[in-house]
């Protein structure tokens, strides 16, 4: 049987190789699970995500014990929604940081407040304070949508990414890349969507045309994914332009993007 972990930094990277140096692949989010495949040499493990993607990471973003993963992914009901958190050791900015967490970290609360704080605690059993409003339910995959509610979460979730430096491999307020953005926009809202800038029917998403189109259905073109929020308007994570931005396929419109015009794909989950 193979082995749970828990991503125990602020971010778990994943890398196409073993080794520090190598070239990322992915970035998992404190409090997410790993099933570890195959242990490989110098604290080095080639792992599956909850959100079935591949890649090696280093043993120390990791607590390795399936029932203490299980047990943890079973409680932990809810999800950091602010951009970048402060975990603080006591409930009060006066206190000291004890850890960073961003956008979509697993937390589970202890059930203790104190004015507009909450308690949270780790996998290790440690535990800090956070505001309540940089906190949220979890949405976990297999929960009931509503179509609509789910398209409108979709697009906020992505927008709050804006401004968002580039980052290869990236999927947090500190870094994202195309895919992780449309990854992550759709994780946070309890849908797993493939991680990477291609159409993959196992995930059901299902090719339509330009004319069906709706909020938060994915454009494809070769390497690069963007999230469609209306209006001819898209949002997508680019090196060209350093971040998250907001661009149009509305030749009219100042955001136009020339290159991209030709949508070579359309995607939705509906």
């Amino acid at each position: 049987m193979d082995k749970l972990a828990v991503i125990t930094d602020t971010i778990g990277p994943l890398k196409q190789e073993m080794g520090f140096d190598k070239e990322a692949a992915d970035e998992s989010i404190f409090g997410r699970l790993v099933t570890i495949l195959r242990e490989e040499k110098d604290n080095w493990y080639y792992v599956e995500t909850d959100y079935r993607y591949r890649g090696y990471i280093h043993g120390d973003y990791l607590l390795i014990d399936s029932q203490l993963a299980k047990k943890w992914d079973e409680e932990a009901d809810h999800i950091i929604t602010w951009g970048i958190v402060d975990v603080m050791k006591e409930p009060r900015y006066q206190s000291y940081s004890i850890k960073l967490l961003t956008r979509g970290a697993v937390i589970k609360l202890t059930g203790k407040e104190e004015k507009d704080w909450v308690e949270v605690a780790f996998p290790n059993q440690e535990k800090g304070w956070v505001r309540k409003e940089f906190i949220g339910e979890r949405i976990r995959p297999g929960s009931e949508i509503d179509e609509e509610l789910f398209r409108q979460r979709v697009v906020e979730t992505a927008l709050s990414y804006l401004g968002t430096q580039y980052r290869w491999g990236g999927k947090t307020p500190l870094g994202i890349d195309c895919s992780g953005l449309a990854s992550v926009s759709y994780l946070i809202n309890g849908i797993v969507i493939f991680r990477d800038s291609q159409i993959k029917e196992e995930f059901n998403m299902k090719r339509i045309s330009m004319d069906e189109i709706k909020k938060a259905d994915l454009l494809y073109w070769p390497g690069h994914v963007a999230i469609y929020i209306g209006g001819g308007r898209y949002i997508h994570s680019t090196g060209a332009s350093g971040g998250v931005v907001l661009n149009s396929l509305n030749p009219d419109h100042d955001d136009y993007r020339e290159d991209l015009a030709d949508v070579k794909e359309i995607a939705t989950l509906f």
